[in-house]
């Protein structure tokens, strides 16, 4: 049972320690929050990796990039809460997880008197969406998360549009000079699940087909071995055409270059969220998952959205299912015709 109390609030907690999509849909509700309540002070806890996502950051947000293998097992979650607690003291955690590790650091903190609010995942509407006995728009993500900071009793803040908003201008050296009448498109054809990625070759007819507009220029985004391999035919084939995996870069690198873009085709994946972060127009691609699930991209338009309208969809909450039916045709069978109008639409807008 969460624990909540009208005492006045010091520092908070939050936590965050799942993929880097729900990582950055955060920072659209934690910048404003922390703005909002300049008294306080907030730690966030994250993944390692992510860390660097937290640019431009209001001056009372302190994050902090865990290496979860130095705190493993049963009472790994709860010795990383001690020692948290025992470096800054705070009187609440806002969980914005909601897992077996964060619940683990909650009964750990408990025992300090500190005030824990946790996210309501709304499992069973999600069940009910998949399941087919609803196909109603559920809560966003977001809305999730603000609803965490309301029940520790602070303020939500200002809309959130940009993450430039809270500082200088991203900057990067990899990203070239753009002139005035050239039209820059990124595409992150990538996904960890499969039930949530476009088939390669017919993205690749996607790539083709735009890169004959004129002055257009396509930057590949993705990581890895594998997807580096997968993007390397793609741009020695057409002059412009740019594969970031090829390129040493950062988080910060990929922020900057997504502002100067135009607009992104993006899967139901992190890179919608990172998009979503610099204000970029997304045209999301859906196929085992659905937006009714609440995961659309901050500020992004159900109207820029490719998807079918199949009895059998959506299947899964994360795309982690196998096809029912084995050959996934929610996206297989999406014309590539249907994203270049999508992008010609937001282009034109």
């Amino acid at each position: 049972m969460e624990k909540h109390e009208n005492k006045k609030l010091k520092t908070v907690l939050i936590t965050c320690l799942s993929g880097m999509g729900d990582v950055a849909m955060t920072i659209p509700i934690v910048y404003p929050v922390c703005e909002a309540n300049p008294q306080m002070s907030f730690v966030f806890v994250t993944q390692q990796e992510y860390a660097s996502m937290f640019v431009n950051r209001p001056a009372n947000l302190i994050v902090l990039g865990i290496d979860f293998d130095k705190y493993k097992g049963i009472t790994g979650p709860m010795k990383l809460a001690r020692n948290l607690h025992h470096r800054y003291n705070f009187d609440a955690l806002a969980d914005l997880n909601g897992v077996l590790r964060t619940w683990l650091m909650s009964i750990a903190l408990r025992q300090k008197d500190v005030t824990i609010a946790t996210i309501d995942k709304g499992g069973k509407e999600k069940k009910a969406l998949v399941g087919g006995k609803t196909r109603t728009q559920l809560k966003t993500t977001h809305e999730r998360y603000r609803a965490v900071f309301k029940k520790l009793g602070l303020k939500s803040g200002k809309e959130f549009v940009s993450i430039e908003d809270y500082g200088e201008p991203l900057v990067s050296p990899i990203v070239p000079v753009k002139d005035a009448d050239e039209k820059w498109i990124a595409i992150a054809p990538f996904s960890t699940h499969r039930g949530k990625e476009y088939p390669l070759e017919q993205m690749r007819l996607v790539v083709a087909e735009m890169s004959r507009w004129e002055n257009c220029h396509l930057f590949l985004m993705g990581g890895g071995k594998k997807e580096r391999d997968a993007l390397a035919p793609i741009m020695r084939r057409y002059s412009n055409v740019l594969s970031l995996p090829h390129i040493k870069h950062s988080l910060v690198d990929e922020l900057a270059l997504m502002r100067h873009c135009d607009v992104m085709i993006s899967m139901d994946s992190a890179s919608m969220h990172l998009a979503s972060l610099v204000a970029l127009p997304v045209v999301s691609v859906w196929g085992a998952t659905h937006p009714h699930c609440g995961f659309l991209g901050w500020h992004q338009a159900m109207r820029d959205t490719v998807q079918l309208e199949l009895d059998c969809r959506p299947c899964s909450v994360l795309g982690n299912k196998k096809c029912r039916y084995g050959d996934y045709h929610c996206m297989r069978d999406i014309n590539p015709e249907l994203i270049l109008d999508k992008v010609k639409t937001v282009l034109e807008r």
